[in-house]
């Protein structure tokens, strides 16, 4: 069984890590098959949404501790930072991806959001998670420094003060926590998460994916766009999507006073 597991349906592509005997710890494979997957759905006109979730009781514990202890015990100095470093540009990869993709990312969060766990939350463009679950950034408590872009995600998300809180004394938040902060979107009982993030991916892969793509594009562009710069990229954006058939039809259905009935194009 892969570590990974893709499926489509209704336009949405969902991604389950599935590790759930380990809260679904970022193994090696699993990086390798979330890049691979990513890079997929990019492309495929098919997918106008795209979900990550976790298998069984856990969104993401972060990453493979046993794994780490196992290498750096069998490893000198040099060695481990040379490994680190080319395992965490790995991880990058999946980073530039999500970032790119022209399409709505949704993480579905139940239980544990751990460490990377809580990276790849805050590269989704909307978080949807239970009542129950926490998220920990964690790190420090075994020594480390972020990785996965939390660094440059959570301070854009909830600002610096509470992403050095997160940083330095490695606590546990609740959903609602984090949803006051920012970083969340949706808070649900967890018998209706499964419902709520249906009904939401639904309204997503129903609704003007190119549009979607560009909004994306147009708020990230802004974190770090001169003014003069994002006024630009608004009229260019604007202007390519009202060259689309759902800009035609969304105007339409204005005049006609009627749902649109969009197609992604």
């Amino acid at each position: 069984m892969a570590d990974l597991e893709m499926t489509v349906a209704n336009g949405i592509a969902t991604l389950t890590m599935n590790r759930p005997e380990a809260r679904n710890a970022l193994s090696m494979e699993m990086r390798s098959q979330m890049d691979a997957l990513f890079h997929q759905v990019e492309f495929d006109t098919a997918v106008r949404c795209v979900v990550l979730e976790g298998a069984g009781d856990h969104f993401m514990a972060g990453g493979d501790v046993k794994n780490m202890h196992e290498y750096l015990n069998s490893h000198d100095e040099a060695e481990t930072q040379s490994y680190f470093l080319h395992r965490i540009h790995d991880l990058h990869t999946i980073m530039f991806s999500m970032r790119r993709m022209p399409k709505p990312i949704v993480a579905k969060v139940r239980g544990a959001a751990a460490g990377a766990g809580v990276s790849l939350a805050a590269a989704c463009d909307l978080v949807i998670a239970e009542e129950d679950a926490f998220f920990t950034l964690a790190y420090c408590n075994i020594g480390t420094t972020p990785d996965g872009s939390s660094s440059f995600h959570l301070p854009r998300a909830i600002g610096i003060k509470k992403t050095l809180e997160m940083t330095l004394l490695g606590d546990r938040y609740t959903a609602q926590q984090m949803a006051d902060m920012g970083l969340v979107n949706f808070v649900v009982p967890g018998a209706e998460l499964d419902e709520a993030c249906s009904k939401l991916t639904t309204r997503l892969a129903n609704g003007p994916t190119h549009v979607y793509g560009m909004g994306k594009k147009l708020m990230y562009r802004s974190l770090e766009n001169e003014f003069e710069s994002q006024l630009q990229l608004e009229a260019e954006c604007f202007a390519d999507c009202a060259k689309r058939a759902d800009y035609r039809e969304g105007v339409a259905a204005f005049v006609e006073k009627r749902k649109a009935n969009f197609t992604g194009k």
